[in-house]
């Protein structure tokens, strides 16, 4: 069974990844290569993350909706209609000379995006236990990425041979293909909002919810977690959008970069994503969250240095950094994720998890602005120095969580 549940939930976040790979890198490395500033670019994706930033504000509406007829199986299932509909524009439209309408469509499409992680999330904390969660991440970030590599590396090698509009409909068949998967296979479920058969909107399941959110605001590992997402990984969340921008600037090609992406940095950050969560579940969170963030920090900063002393045209340097970096992310991303689920409340699973999540997704919306600004103004290193300090600065939040495991009754 936790076999099956680690299949479910991977192949859950390839249909989560494939969108993120091709927005978060194709597109940007497109738009660059078709000459548009980097602070264009940057404002694009820093809006595509707002409601992945804000999506606790609607959470709570995923724990208050569920019965025995409407469950999270549901909202999935609906999220991802709605996504893939949102990208057949896509397969038509210019992302140069309409930017803005693409823009439009594609803010409607991480609406529902983000809606769909909410009930994922909350349907993860509902049938896993505490000792497996940090595996449970692991393959979840796996699928991700695999999503990620096949249509942000990826497309930038397909498109030349079968064109945009090609890969936009691959990109819609691979967001909705796991629906057929959360009908079919079937998995305990032991929130009391999953089993209960009251109607939603009843007094006493708001009351449920109230007091189940009520309960998280008075914990301090709540306010601790929050600050950490919000900050721990400003050294990464930019970069993960700016380096095909910044590899282009530096010579490479859009195929390289894709080839680059798709291949060396999504397998390095596969195989830190299962290292991270199983290290994780053996060994505790903290110390290991704590430890491979100053890693990141490390190659990002010697990444810069070395860009700013000397000439990196195509070099091979670069490419060192990055791959490293990749393999750290990894390890962070998977460990840190169980351990915001450590600390959330199975009965609003929804909404406290998605406050979490929310927090990381506006670290990468507030990072990607502020590098934006200081690239144009300054460049590149820079931006990536700067960042870099408000990670190490977060590390100061780590002792404040009380301990690894927290358990939620």
């Amino acid at each position: 069974m936790t076999l099956q549940r680690k299949i479910v939930f991977a192949c859950l976040y390839l249909s989560e990844g494939a969108p993120i790979g091709f927005l978060w890198l194709a597109l940007p490395t497109r738009l660059r290569a078709a000459g548009v500033t980097i602070e264009d670019i940057t404002a694009l994706t820093a809006a595509l993350v707002l409601p992945w930033t804000f999506k606790f504000v609607w959470a709570p509406l995923v724990d208050v909706f569920q019965n025995h007829r409407w469950s999270l199986r549901h909202w999935i299932v609906c999220s991802q209609t709605v996504m893939g509909l949102t990208l057949i524009p896509m397969l038509f439209l210019d992302p140069v000379a309409e930017f803005r309408l693409m823009m439009t469509c594609l803010l409607a499409h991480a609406f529902a995006a983000a809606t769909q992680d909410v009930a994922i999330d909350a349907l993860c904390v509902a049938v896993t236990r505490p000792e497996e969660r940090g595996s449970i991440n692991g393959w979840m970030q796996t699928g991700m990425l695999l999503g990620r590599s096949l249509l942000g590396g990826g497309a930038l090698i397909m498109a030349p041979y079968i064109g945009w509009g090609a890969v936009a409909m691959l990109l819609i068949m691979v967001t909705v293909f796991s629906a057929v998967l959360v009908i079919a296979i079937p998995m305990h479920e032991t929130t009391a909002t999953e089993q209960s058969s009251e109607e939603p909107l009843q007094p006493s399941r708001r009351h449920k919810t109230w007091d189940g959110v009520k309960a998280a605001l008075t914990q301090q590992n709540t306010w601790v977690g929050l600050i950490f997402a919000l900050t721990g990984g400003a050294c990464f969340k930019a970069l993960e959008v700016m380096y095909g921008p910044f590899l282009i600037d530096r010579g490479f090609s859009e195929a390289e970069v894709g080839s680059f992406a798709s291949l060396p940095m999504i397998a390095l950050m596969i195989c830190g994503s299962l290292l991270g969560g199983t290290l994780s579940d053996r060994f505790g969170r903290r110390v290991l969250v704590g430890s491979v963030l100053v890693m990141i920090c490390i190659a990002v900063c010697l990444m810069a240095m070395c860009d700013l002393a000397m000439d990196l045209h195509r070099s091979p340097i670069l490419l060192t950094c990055l791959a490293f970096a990749a393999f750290a992310i990894g390890i962070f991303t998977s460990s840190s994720y169980a351990l915001f689920m450590d600390h959330t409340y199975p009965a609003v699973a929804a909404t406290q998890f998605s406050a979490f999540m929310g927090m990381t997704n506006g670290c990468e919306a507030w990072t990607s602005w502020v590098a934006g600004r200081i690239t144009a103004d300054s460049g590149y290193p820079q931006a990536f120095l700067a960042l870099c300090l408000v990670s190490m600065l977060s590390l100061m939040l780590l002792p404040m969580f009380r301990h690894d495991h927290a358990t939620r009754t």
